[in-house]
């Protein structure tokens, strides 16, 4: 075939045909096509979007561009959960022991930072010694015996996805719902799950921008996995500020822990008891949303979800002692607090400024070859509806660069004020599933 051929006709908003697809993918997979080749097509599908068989063709290209997880020996119900991303999110490091400390089987494969987001991986791996490289035999021993296992994108299982999720954090083209849509797909099909929940963000803290395309993405994402014979659902989520208070590497693995305490902050507290309820419901562990959110409270104060969280840190390699003791953790040679000119009460957020922020200190990347400084980041001291004095510390950034002062009038932009309360923001918001005739359901939450 023509690789020309075939960015030229995607150029012009030509369907690719099935053939096209797996050709492209393969090749890719195999080095023959170069990045800048496939840069090129990714940005085409950006412009122009993909029909739904183009759609379908891309996923099981994806799908099938290496193993495939047999997790059929794996008694249970295996479930997982993933997140469009947003910044401050560390819901899986919270919410997966819970789960799997109630019975079920989290069988997970996660991503790196994308744009300006963070990623598990990324987070995960701050944990001394931890790894997120799992041989298939491996994972599945893993989620056999201690109910959970993370992994990231691997030459064996979905190598397309590997390659192509470092192209789009560099080539701008990581907002293109076709291509969330694909890899996400892509990669929890190969992963071989049962029940799959979707959380799909919208806000200035998101790549969706408003909450019209969250669910125009969250309803291709669940078509896809119906499509593919998998029980998807989607929570629509508002990331207008940051989720929790840590953003960043280090920090996020720290607030998760004190999550895992019952410490955490309350909006990622509320986040982790909705999808989990959601996904208890899904496997059909629990029948009602009441008895779900008790039992996820109970693995809180039992410590159950916590050895988990703890079994599965020392299962992939990490010196679970950091757990124990978070002082442990290397800090930031440099720190910074940025206090408010302003009194009054926080209304609004520029979120996306934020993630810009905590890249621009070593907590991301700029280029798909930059290792990330695990101690960078913000702490969010006041959020959507908190009262402000002059003098107040809004947010404080730590890094290992020095010359942080410099971002002070970024972060102050990025607030804005009203002189009467704001309610906080709402987190959930809607949950998206299909009826057995196709029909999309949308339940208020």
């Amino acid at each position: 075939m023509d690789r020309i051929e075939i960015i030229e006709k995607k150029k012009f908003g030509k369907e690719l045909k099935k053939e096209e697809i797996r050709y492209w993918i393969k090749n890719y997979v195999k080095g023959t096509i170069p990045d800048y080749q496939s840069a090129a097509l990714l940005m085409a599908i950006r412009l122009n979007g993909r029909t739904k068989q183009e759609t379908f063709s891309l996923n099981e290209a994806r799908r099938n561009s290496g193993e495939t997880l047999d997790l059929s020996k794996i008694p249970g119900v295996k479930v997982d959960k993933h997140s469009t991303g947003g910044v401050g999110d560390k819901t899986s490091m919270a919410l997966c022991p819970r789960i799997a400390a109630l019975g079920l089987k989290v069988a997970k494969r996660s991503g790196r930072g994308l744009g300006f987001t963070g990623g598990t991986l990324d987070k995960l791996e701050s944990i001394p010694g931890r790894s997120t490289t799992l041989s298939p035999h491996s994972f599945v021993e893993q989620v056999t015996k201690i109910g959970r296992a993370i992994i990231g994108q691997s030459d064996e299982i979905d190598p397309a996805d590997k390659k192509l999720y470092a192209l789009r954090d560099v080539t701008g083209t990581v907002d293109a719902i076709p291509l969330i849509a694909s890899s996400i797909r892509s990669k929890k099909l190969a992963a071989g799950c049962d029940c799959i929940l979707l959380d799909v963000k919208y806000g200035s803290g998101a790549f969706m921008p408003t909450k019209e395309s969250a669910e125009e993405l969250a309803k291709c994402r669940v078509e896809i996995g119906n499509y593919f014979h998998k029980d998807v659902r989607a929570e629509i989520t508002n990331r207008n500020e940051p989720l929790g208070k840590a953003v960043g590497n280090i920090l996020e693995v720290e607030e998760a822990v004190r999550t895992l305490l019952g410490k955490g902050p309350k909006d990622f507290t509320e986040l982790c008891l909705s999808s989990g309820a959601t996904l208890l419901m899904q496997a059909k562990a629990f029948d009602n949303r009441e008895d779900a959110i008790h039992a996820l409270k109970e693995t809180i104060t039992s410590g159950s979800a916590l050895k988990v969280f703890k079994a599965f840190v020392k299962a992939q390699g990490g010196d679970v002692s950091y757990i124990d003791d978070r002082t442990k953790f290397p800090k930031a040679r440099y720190s910074f607090e940025v206090r408010s000119v302003k009194e009054g009460y926080v209304s609004a957020r520029n979120t996306r400024g934020i993630g810009l922020v905590s890249r621009h200190l070593g907590a991301g990347r700029e280029t798909k070859d930059d290792i990330i400084d695990t101690t960078a980041g913000l702490i969010i001291n006041k959020k959507i509806g908190d009262k402000v004095s002059k003098g107040d510390v809004l947010v404080t950034r730590y890094s290992e660069r020095p010359n942080i002062s410099s971002l002070s009038a970024d972060i102050l932009n990025d607030y804005d004020f009203s002189d009467s309360p704001v309610p906080p923001q709402k987190v959930v918001e809607e949950l998206i599933s299909r009826d057995k005739e196709g029909n999309f359901i949308i339940e208020k939450e």
